[in-house]
């Protein structure tokens, strides 16, 4: 299916059904947003990346309007939908601030594997624990999927982006178990250096056997 969309572009990446908060203050993102709340239809956030709108991005709409300011600004939950990929970007819209863009939405196979996502759950919690950070997730360890896990495995914005087209999601568990695979003896090397790092300065009790 192609059509299309109005699109708010930013520097981030959003996968489908997550749910993302935005503060709404620019005028030509408050028109958009206030259309499509009046209209009740979605608009679209393609990842800005190296100052660029990339090719894919996400579908969203707008569940609820948490506070709306004496100036027009807004405060909006989102929630992805789907992934979307750029045609055709249209700058120019008659009597509109915003911007918009022809898409189409990639087929995306669900068909996961219980072991591989297990693998990269617990890759996850032991980068966490590495890190010393405490993370909880809104679903059940069976219901997790790649999207939900991508944003706290310790990517860089363009990883998320390719992993945001891949639409396999075995493909993407995969892309996050590699990742996970190669970043959690860095970190824990790093942990390392830095207790090295502390131990400098202070007292210690040292001995050589058998010298």
């Amino acid at each position: 299916m192609t059509n299309f969309i109005p699109i708010f572009p930013l520097g981030i990446v959003v996968y489908p059904e997550e749910q993302l908060n935005l503060h709404i203050f620019e005028p030509r993102y408050k028109q958009l947003i206030r259309e499509c709340i009046a209209e009740k239809k979605p608009f679209g956030i393609p990842a800005v990346i190296d100052k660029k709108v990339s090719e894919f991005g996400t579908l969203v709409e707008v569940i609820s309007v948490e506070k709306e300011y004496n100036n027009g600004e807004l405060d909006i939950k989102t929630q992805g939908i789907r992934v979307f990929r750029i045609l055709e970007v249209i700058r120019e819209l008659p009597n509109k601030l915003y911007a918009g863009a022809i898409v189409n939405y990639p087929d995306n196979e669900e068909r996961s594997n219980v072991l591989l996502r297990k693998q990269v759950l617990l890759a996850v919690r032991e980068l966490h624990q590495i890190l010393q950070v405490n993370k909880s997730f809104s679903r059940s360890d069976e219901q997790l999927r790649a999207y939900d896990l991508a944003h706290h495995a310790g990517l860089s914005l363009q990883e998320e982006y390719e992993v945001l087209h891949l639409f396999k999601e075995l493909q993407r568990l995969e892309y996050l178990k590699r990742h996970l695979l190669k970043v959690i003896p860095l970190m824990t090397e790093m942990e390392r250096l830095k207790d090295r790092v502390k131990l400098n300065g202070h007292f210690r009790d040292l001995s050589v056997d058998n010298f």
